[in-house]
């Protein structure tokens, strides 16, 4: 499966109205909020409207008072006379409620969206906790990394500010072009065909400019996978001298974000000038026009052009933030699809209403014609049958791709089989809950797994309830306690992310620790000692057999030397048994098991 592929942006998106409808349901708890918000910016809007009638009327008062026809200033206003100095304050008044109102349904619609993005971060991590392993099999960790950080924070950024303008613009290019209808027809036409033809140019530079968005999105989650790739790997990528092909694959990757990013940003920024061309035309024409009845109209106010010229202007730069928020809209968007592609990808089963499997524990487990396969034209285990007692040791031994990791697997429930069965104690594992059958289990995996915090925290995670005597008891029964006390601050010595700052080895002693000290009745142990030195695995295997005494123990090896004691050795090869017995029982056997075990010591 190439890059591309395991990509999550390569899935096709949503429309876009469908992905706002379903943004905004998560609203739904605030709409009330919303609402109130809403009222606040038309209230506002409204107010602001307001500003050029009150401009117009105290122009038209300072001219009566200049030419002395009318002393007081006093112009009707509505029916009311009002003076100059009445006009100044009303302005003022309407000025300063617009700008409270403003700052007021601002306040409200930032909470408003940072509850929302909580919401969906807390969705994100319910999702992924839910989300089965195939999931990430076929998706990089990387991408979805992005759609919970970079993604969700586009949407933080974007929508208060979309919100706001959308409740802001719409008032007030709704209010404008009402009022000048009321006060001229002939000229609110011409606003009016300009507001039109600017609407039109924004739907349609929105629909070329969707794609790129969307495009950008998903190449930037492409990066962020790639990133975390390389950096995770960064060791094997110097070790083989692939600097120069990995800086390639990013060059790749930050040409294509370029280039989607520079052709979604200039189709949104050329709609711009070209509304505020056609809301121009309208201004200049009601000027000229305005200009002209003034000249042949005696009755004709100077301050009603003023204001006529000023609601002109005004309507301009609401359209643009109507522009402006489409394009904004989109990023939103395109980050909402790639969040709800995550939040839609099937999860695991609810199992809430599973009761208890098994009261006691016994240890028995049973695989009965067991068939599996990651991919549909791919079989992995076909017909894998076995009966295992309590408190055996089984060892599962086998060719790379035989199929005993994913044994273990499925013993787990990390994936669940295609037919067949698998049971505990005589329960099929599909009828407990996973965390029921996964708390049998201790674990310890060729792969070690060591997060940031101290030694203490590593050893005791999953298993918080226990002392620090009984942490100590576990680590010296794993061969840790000495090398941790070789450390600066012991037990409380901080460990880097994925434990860089101590060996590989010890690493490796730290989950053995961890397994240890949870004491589960059954254990699994995948490659368990392989990177550690030949001296501490004798004393590590002293101690494992010490722990699974009287405990189920799958043990999967390589090294067939480590696994000489089991009680009995399952040969896998092609997802099936071929051999199975005890070390000496197949080495007289002389079949395939002892050509896998001789084939270790020869020269």
């Amino acid at each position: 499966m190439n890059r591309q592929q395991r990509s999550l942006g390569n899935q096709k998106a949503s429309n876009f109205w469908g992905t706002i409808k379903r943004l905004l349901a998560y609203l739904n708890k605030d709409k009330w909020t919303v609402f109130m918000a809403g009222i606040f910016a038309v209230i506002a809007a409204l107010s602001t409207v307001f500003t050029p009638v009150l401009t117009g009327k105290l122009l038209t008062s300072v001219t009566l008072m200049w030419n002395g026809s009318n002393p007081e200033g006093f112009v009707d206003l509505f029916g009311l006379l009002l003076n100059f100095n009445q006009l100044l304050v009303l302005l003022i008044i309407t000025a300063t409620i617009a700008a409270a109102l403003n700052l007021t349904q601002g306040y409200l619609l930032i909470g408003i969206t940072q509850r929302l993005t909580y919401k969906m971060r807390s969705d994100l991590a319910d999702k992924i906790n839910t989300l089965p392993l195939k999931f990430f099999d076929k998706h990089k960790y990387g991408d979805v990394l992005s759609r919970v950080t970079n993604d969700v924070d586009t949407i933080n950024q974007t929508l208060t500010q979309s919100l706001s303008e959308i409740f802001r613009s719409f008032t007030l290019v709704t209010s404008i072009l009402v009022i000048m209808f009321v006060m001229r027809a002939d000229l609110a036409a011409i606003t009016t065909v300009s507001v039109l033809v600017s609407l039109l140019v924004a739907g349609r530079f929105v629909k070329l400019s969707q794609k790129y968005f969307r495009q950008a999105a998903k190449n930037n989650g492409d990066l962020n996978g790639h990133v975390e790739e390389i950096y995770h790997g960064h060791q094997v990528v110097k070790v083989f001298n692939h600097q120069k092909q990995a800086f390639g694959e990013f060059n790749e990757i930050n040409n294509r974000i370029y280039e989607t990013s520079w052709k979604a940003q200039f189709i949104s920024s050329i709609m711009i000038p070209i509304q505020f061309f056609f809301t121009n035309l309208a201004y200049i024409s009601v000027a000229i026009i305005g200009g002209y009845l003034l000249l042949t109209d005696a009755y004709f106010e100077v301050g009603f052009i003023m204001m006529f010229i000023q609601y002109a202007r005004q309507v301009a730069q609401p359209i643009q933030s109507i522009g402006q928020t489409a394009s904004v809209m989109q990023q939103t968007a395109a980050a909402s699809e790639r969040i709800f592609f995550l939040i839609d990808a099937q999860s695991e089963p609810d199992e809430s209403q599973k009761e208890q499997g098994i009261s006691q524990i016994k240890g028995s487990v049973t695989f009965k014609d067991v068939h599996f396969r990651y991919l549909p034209e791919t079989p992995v285990i076909q017909g894998f049958s076995a009966t295992i007692n309590p408190g055996q040791m089984v060892a599962i031994v086998g060719p790379t791709g035989a199929g005993k990791t994913t044994i273990v697997n499925l013993l787990m429930r990390f994936y669940e089989i295609d037919s067949g069965s698998i049971m505990i104690d005589g329960v099929d594992i599909r009828d407990m809950k996973r965390e029921e059958v996964r708390s049998y289990f201790g674990m310890v995996l060729q792969d070690s797994w060591i997060f940031e915090g101290s030694v203490l925290d590593n050893i005791s995670y999953g298993s918080s309830n226990k002392t620090f005597s009984e942490v100590e008891n576990a680590a010296k029964a794993a061969q840790s306690h000495h090398f941790i006390h070789s450390l600066s601050d012991t037990y409380n010595f901080m460990l880097a992310e994925d434990g860089t700052n101590i060996s590989q080895g010890q690493r490796q002693l730290i989950t053995i620790s961890r397994a240890m000290l949870a004491d589960k009745p059954m254990l699994i142990l995948d490659e368990a000692t392989s990177s550690v030195d030949t001296r501490t695995e004798i004393l590590i295997q002293k101690a494992m057999d010490q722990l699974m005494k009287g405990r189920t123990s799958f043990v999967i090896a390589h090294r067939l030397s480590t696994i000489r004691n089991a009680d009995v050795i399952f040969v896998m090869k092609d997802g099936n048994i071929v051999e199975q017995g005890n070390h000496e029982a197949l080495i007289e056997k002389n079949g395939f098991y002892a050509q896998l075990y001789n084939s270790q010591f020869e020269e």
